[in-house]
């Protein structure tokens, strides 16, 4: 069972001979699915097997993730003071196989590591980035308790020193 508000998608994919086609989005059809978010950037990032990005938010901004190429996985922890979830997590497998994609409202952080030897994540956001907004927490905060699939992590200097959930949010 999904976190409250976590919507799974899966694109309808076009198979034959020469590959494969599907929209990544299309405004109406998400639209029917109940993600009625107008989103305003597209992001993509870029990461090499054992990468660990997360655990980030910005109060306010909803996400629409894909991982086109590659395999990673994906975290999401409740961070709405009012849910019955509040600091529960879930974890998806997302890749440019079964090309799923979640989209993840405002009130959650958010993460991934790299499963594969290297994977592109494209994502959309409702809100523009702005660095003075955007928090974390620790990917490896003991009162979350995130299982991930990889040992020894490659994480950033500002990752690694992330404070927990509970001082941040």
């Amino acid at each position: 069972m999904l976190l409250s508000g976590l919507i799974e998608i899966e694109p309808n994919v076009y198979k034959d001979l020469r590959g494969f086609f599907l929209e990544s989005y299309n405004h109406a059809k998400y639209k029917e699915l109940g993600v009625e978010t107008l989103f305003q950037q597209d992001n993509h990032s870029f990461s090499k097997k054992g990468v660990l990005r997360g655990m980030h938010f910005q109060p306010g901004q909803a996400k629409l993730i894909y991982c086109p190429i590659g395999q990673i996985f994906d975290v999401v922890v409740d961070i709405r003071n009012e849910s019955a979830t509040f600091g529960k997590w879930q974890g998806f497998y997302l890749d440019g196989k079964g090309h799923k994609q979640l989209f993840i409202p405002d009130g959650f952080a958010h993460g991934f590591c790299v499963l594969s030897d290297e994977a592109h994540v494209m994502y959309k956001v409702s809100t523009l980035f702005n660095k003075d907004l955007e928090r974390g927490f620790s990917w490896n905060d003991p009162s979350v308790g995130i299982k991930w699939p990889v040992e020894n992590p490659i994480i950033s200097e500002r990752d690694s020193s992330a404070a927990n959930m509970r001082l941040v949010v």
